[in-house]
């Protein structure tokens, strides 16, 4: 039996919610919800000013990829690195990219940027940091270049409304499968078969460890740890798969993957290039649970997710790996302080709150008592603190024995807790989640699970009222208070001093370890980066700005 075989069981589509954003909602004090978002401001102001004022090789690395640059040498290693670290060696970074590579383009002969970091990977091209008219002209045409990207990534936003309204649109709840064989043709096959037994999102997972390499791999590839590389390759491969069948299913299909680790800004880029849909982008995931550098992880998600905003990207936030290490309910509000920290980030970048998507997760031990009316309670408070955000709801996985049965029991009350509070995205439990790699059957079973859930409730949002002086409405308002007096501590130390003491998710990340440190740098007088000026600003905006430099060429 086949992928297609098992997917094909029951085609059906299961009933949607008549909208997410009708579900029931808790009656929190306004004033209190007031202050917590005024306090996540004050707490990220410090580190929104210091991804200002600093760049990263991933960041430069990506006005390289926006300005055309592509491909890899003999030995797989991207041009971008070797542009990148052939400037970095002779005039450094502080200035960043634009200005020596596209001097050199304009006082060089080159066919493209392709051949420019050829030759000077090669040693043959001599890098200068211009000033005065050399400076204005460098400038010019990196916005040039660059904006040929950022027109590339506006067409791909445009055909992506277009095919919405031509195929047409999931209802939601968008239901969300993850693949991982390692090999992007099985991925394609099985992503395919999801699709058609109702999977409106599919998220290929990455090869394990790939968010620690500090390059993006080239090409299409068939080999993975636990998942499958993230390549622009693979991407485009799976993009023109899921186009495929969304024509046969009759919806649009959305393609999730990660701008997060090392090469968060270039797999933003990559993503906008070829028209993926969601991405994760945690503004701490890869701080707590990678041991990246705070700094260098702050930097780089401010700059990928203005390239989401201009993509039209839905971010996933990753407020459900806390639970994984921290207790759920001890720790619920970690959980809303970090969304809201995601949310006020995520705004300052420049996405809207529909594509602020928002994480949190059905984790609490099913052993306490009352475990569903917490979930509920938690649920109802993310659904009320952030109703035009699309929240992803994600299902048990710390509590997970090994027991099938109890498994798929837990996943019918995760879709359940979902449907009774209007969720946006459910992604599917697996019953053999902490057994195996799931198996196709695996799949069909969760899928099925979702289908009933959602038909034989999908509406029943529209009943539900907790008492407002109930448990569940009490409890949402302690975890917002306790979220509101950890604000205040933050504010008072600094939210890199919290990430230092182990607040979020249990791990300690002090400001100067972690992976990446040396690949994050200040700003020199002059830093220009034409990526950053066109989100911004605009190109007659940065332009009328040109000559401003002084010097000489």
């Amino acid at each position: 039996m086949n992928g297609e075989d098992f997917f094909s069981l029951d085609q059906e589509r299961p009933t949607a919610l008549s909208s997410v954003n009708s579900g029931p909602k808790l009656d929190l004090d306004p004033a209190l919800v007031a202050r917590a978002r005024k306090l996540a401001e004050r707490a990220g102001a410090p580190v929104i000013e210091l991804a200002k004022t600093h760049t990263t090789v991933a960041v430069e690395r990506a006005v390289l990829r926006l300005g055309g640059l592509s491909g890899a040498d003999r030995e797989g290693v991207p041009r971008a690195n070797l542009l990148l670290d052939s400037v970095r060696a002779q005039v450094g970074l502080e200035h960043g990219t634009a200005l020596p590579v596209w001097d050199a383009w304009n006082t060089g002969d080159f066919a493209d940027l392709n051949e420019l970091a050829d030759q000077a990977a090669a040693g043959r091209v001599k890098f200068r940091i211009p000033k005065g008219a050399a400076a204005d002209r460098a400038r010019a045409s990196s916005l040039a270049f660059v904006g040929t990207g950022m027109d590339r990534i506006d067409r791909q936003r445009s055909r992506r409304t277009a095919m919405t309204k031509g195929f047409g649109d999931a209802v939601k709840p968008w239901i969300y499968l993850i693949v991982a064989t390692g090999d992007i043709y099985e991925d394609i096959a099985q992503a395919q078969a999801a699709a058609r037994a109702g999977a409106d999102i599919v998220a290929v997972i990455r090869s394990t460890g790939q968010s620690l390499m500090d390059y993006v791999p080239e090409g299409a590839t068939r080999e993975g740890f636990a998942g499958t590389y993230a390549t622009q390759e693979n991407f485009r491969l799976m993009r023109a798969a899921l186009d495929d069948v969304s024509k046969d299913v009759g919806r649009y299909i959305r393609l999730t993957n990660y701008a997060s680790g090392l090469c968060m800004p270039e797999m933003a880029v990559l993503a906008g290039l070829e028209r993926l849909d969601m991405m994760l982008n945690d503004s701490m995931y890869g701080i707590l649970f990678r041991d990246i550098n705070p700094l260098r992880t702050f930097v780089d998600q401010r700059f990928s997710r203005q390239i989401h905003a201009r993509a039209g990207i839905i971010i996933n936030t990753g407020e459900d790996n806390y639970l994984t290490t921290a207790d759920a309910v001890d720790a619920a509000h970690t959980v809303t302080v970090s969304q809201l920290l995601n949310e006020h980030f995520a705004r300052e970048a420049g996405l809207e709150d529909w594509q602020i998507g928002l994480g949190h997760a059905f984790e609490i031990d099913p052993e306490r008592k009352d475990s569903f009316r917490l979930e509920l309670a938690h649920a109802m408070l993310a659904k009320t603190l952030f109703p035009d955000a699309p929240l992803k709801w994600m299902p048990p996985t710390r509590h997970m024995t090994g027991d099938i049965f109890r498994g798929y029991l837990l996943n019918g009350f995760f879709n359940l807790a979902g449907a009774l509070t209007g969720q946006s995205i459910l992604l599917v439990g697996m019953m053999t989640e902490a057994v195996v790699t799931p198996w196709l059957s695996d799949r069909d079973l969760a899928l099925r699970n979702v289908r009933y859930v959602l038909d034989a409730a999908g509406g029943l949002h529209e009943d539900f009222r907790p008492a407002p002086d109930g448990f569940i409405a009490g409890r949402a308002r302690h975890v917002l208070g306790e979220a509101v007096e950890l604000l205040e501590r933050i504010c008072d130390d600094s939210l890199i001093t919290a990430i230092a003491e182990g607040t979020f998710g249990l791990m300690h990340r002090p400001p100067e370890g972690g992976k990446g440190r040396e690949g994050t740098l200040a700003h020199a007088e002059g830093y220009f980066n034409p990526a950053t000026e066109l989100l911004e600003c605009g190109p007659t905006k940065v332009l009328a700005g040109a000559g401003t430099n002084g010097g000489t060429a």
